[in-house]
């Protein structure tokens, strides 16, 4: 079966995001004032096969884990659908 999974990935809050102080700033900077914080992460998006849903995120997870989040600063979430 095909399975697509969408996952988010984003610095905890204990953490510093210099990216989305720049952003908070650039905002400022073009009259938007009212935003009270902002943070920048990643959103990947993973097609893949895998015999049933509970596989498929077995896999998202083992991918999460190892690969696409650095679990020292990142926290992340996703969810898996068939296609």
């Amino acid at each position: 079966m095909k399975f697509k999974a969408e996952i988010n990935v984003m610095p905890l809050k204990e953490i510093l995001d210099p990216q989305g102080k720049a952003v908070k700033l650039g905002l400022n900077n073009l009259g938007i004032t009212d935003v009270s914080d902002v943070r920048i992460g990643k959103h990947i998006t993973l097609e893949l096969e895998a015999a049933n849903q509970a596989e498929a995120e077995k896999n998202v997870e083992t991918a999460c884990k190892k690969l696409l989040a650095n679990l020292i600063m990142e926290g992340y979430t996703y969810s898996v659908a068939a296609l």
